[in-house]
């Protein structure tokens, strides 16, 4: 029987599978541009807003993630300082694999590289997240904060890149790949917010059917348990596939 601290909330990892299904969408649309020499539309209009939203569902995820880590090491009576190490542990091993993307784009895709990606931003975020993790109504505030904060921050234009972490950044810079601080931390504070309501204690708050016994559910859930690792490989993947098939024109990494 699987103890109630370690049990999983389909809803959780369906949302997150279905996240990550769509940014597979997202990126093989990229791909068939950037690889194929098609020219969809991704900067604008329908495709813009569903590469957005993709992120925003996981970004928030990763909020409700974090308060659901908390309740369970509390449950357990870990420390402070525990917690807190485990958080900087992850974090630093998620960041760690933004930084394999950055070196692996230098050499690649220098044109675009990925300074201050997704994988970056989660990373430095699970680190930040402990001051927040207890607090209720006020990461609502806290998280229109970062958002507002934004707005302010982000058109200023720096002549380095050492505060792309924060939103500011040079001038023309394109990376194909950025989440600064600001404002999508404010997403995060939001997860953590309705993670904190919703699953106080671990314990969802209001019943709701369990449906993997369903088996697109079910698949849905699978993949997002594995989302890092799917993350990780999912472009190579995609582009292998467009190069059998004869779309992609890898000549553009020479």
């Amino acid at each position: 029987m699987v103890s109630s601290l370690e049990k999983r909330f389909w809803e959780i990892d369906f949302l997150r599978g279905l996240a990550v299904l769509m940014m597979i969408i997202f990126h093989l649309l990229y791909d068939l541009n950037y690889f194929g020499n098609y020219d969809l539309n991704l900067r604008s209009g329908f495709w813009m807003y569903f590469g957005r939203f993709t992120a925003l569902i996981f970004i928030f995820l990763v909020g409700v993630s974090l308060t659901l880590s908390f309740s369970r090491s509390i449950a357990k009576n870990r420390s402070q300082s525990e917690i807190i190490l485990k958080n900087i542990k992850r974090g630093v091993k998620i960041f760690s694999w933004g930084m394999v993307i950055t070196v692996i784009t230098f050499i690649l895709l220098p044109e675009g590289v990925i300074y201050f990606g997704i994988l970056h931003f989660i990373g430095l975020s699970i680190i930040l997240s402990y001051p927040f993790l207890r607090l209720g109504y006020a990461n609502i505030f806290a998280g229109f904060a970062f958002v507002l904060a934004a707005i302010h921050i982000n058109p200023i234009n720096v002549d380095n890149l050492w505060l792309l972490w924060l939103g500011m950044a040079p001038q023309g810079l394109y990376s194909f790949d950025y989440f600064p601080l600001l404002p999508w931390f404010g997403v995060i504070l939001f997860g953590i917010f309705t993670g904190n309501m919703f699953y106080h204690g671990y314990s969802r708050i209001a019943y709701l059917p369990d449906l993997t016994g369903n088996g697109a559910v079910r698949l849905f859930c699978m993949i997002g348990q594995h989302s890092l690792l799917i993350y990780l490989i999912h472009q190579p993947v995609l582009i292998l596939l467009l190069y059998i098939t004869g779309i992609a024109d890898l000549s553009i990494l020479q």
